[in-house]
């Protein structure tokens, strides 16, 4: 009886779990999978096996930063063995092992190398295990430090694709942590346990014991209002669409706007948009809110400022320029 409760517990967690994925991918897509070797990776590529069989490839980055990494690498790779996924082992080639920044280098690190990877195999789907729990931690991490809508409604269950038409997608997000344990679990595997998720230098481990602690919190709830949030932030989006192709004029290397009586969060991301589209500096990294707000605040007041080697001026209308190259440099 016990036997049969089981299956039957599995067997609707595989059709959940194919519901989420058709959600976010084409059924007929061969999607990549990134396994690190902890249970949310791991329920993730036995969910996905079972749900897409031979439509699937994974592989595990080993940062090789720890002594215990390769190893752990190769537990996935006989695993995936075992269940006939196509695996793969992504060694980090780190010029200089980083000593701060740990977290964030280790992430810059592992998605190149898995973007590389799927590249190389021709997938055009990355699949990650976030789920619930690692959703509210970022909306309060974010919320923390003053974000606005953008990055308030936190991950993603599609990420935008990059050159390569890779998407980053996020079929769990409407899992809990402990349902993942559960999978595994079922299937008898037995997962890594990677020490640095217990260790409080990091930021996202602190959220995380706060979370734990505060039982009045519901990491659910809070994984919600991302989504609503989410959906707030498609809305502004495609009304700073309508506002661009109703207020701005460009050619001859120039942008001009006229804001008019536009809200204030529409005018930033029209700033954003047109400095973007003219940067000479700052290698494609996004604007940060307070140079936005600094730039917001010198063009209302008809003031001049440079940002990411853009010249702004203010005025009744905004005109955005390349700035000369003296200006740029200062």
């Amino acid at each position: 009886m016990a036997t049969a409760t089981r299956e039957h517990s599995a067997t609707e967690a595989i059709e959940r779990f194919r519901r989420d994925l058709d959600a976010v991918v084409p059924p007929d897509t061969n999607i990549g999978i990134a396994v690190s070797g902890g249970p949310d990776s791991l329920a993730l590529l036995l969910l996905a096996a079972e749900a897409r069989p031979l439509q699937v490839e994974a592989a595990t980055v080993d940062h090789a930063l720890r002594p215990e990494s390769r190893a752990e690498a190769e537990m996935v790779a006989q695993l995936c063995e075992r269940i006939g996924v196509a695996h793969a082992i992504l060694t980090a080639d780190w010029e200089r092992k980083p000593v701060t920044g740990i977290q964030e280098r280790s992430r810059l690190m592992r998605y190149r190398l898995l973007r590389d990877w799927a590249k190389e195999r021709g997938l055009t789907a990355l699949a990650t295990a976030h789920h619930v729990d690692d959703q509210a931690e970022t909306l309060l991490m974010r919320l923390a430090r003053g974000a606005g809508v953008r990055g308030l409604a936190g991950m993603r269950p599609v990420g935008r694709g990059t050159a390569d038409a890779i998407s980053i997608i996020r079929p769990l997000l409407g899992w809990r942590h402990s349902e993942l344990e559960a999978v595994c679990a079922s299937a008898g595997v037995v997962p890594v346990q990677d020490p640095s998720n217990e260790d409080e230098q990091f930021e996202r481990v602190r959220v995380r014991k706060a979370l734990a602690d505060a039982d009045w919190i519901d990491p659910a709830a809070i994984a919600a209002s991302a989504g609503h949030l989410a959906d707030a932030e498609g809305a502004l989006q495609w009304a700073t669409t309508l506002e661009w192709q109703r207020a701005v004029r460009h050619g001859e290397g120039q942008i001009v706007y006229t804001p008019a009586d536009t809200p204030r969060e529409i005018r930033r991301r029209i700033i954003r948009r047109a400095v973007l589209a003219l940067a000479t500096e700052g290698a494609g990294a996004d604007l940060r809110g307070r140079e936005l707000d600094q730039i917001l605040a010198a063009l209302r007041t008809g003031r001049r400022a440079t940002l990411r080697g853009v010249l702004c001026i203010g005025g009744p209308e905004w005109r955005f320029t390349r700035a000369p190259e003296r200006a740029a440099r200062g």
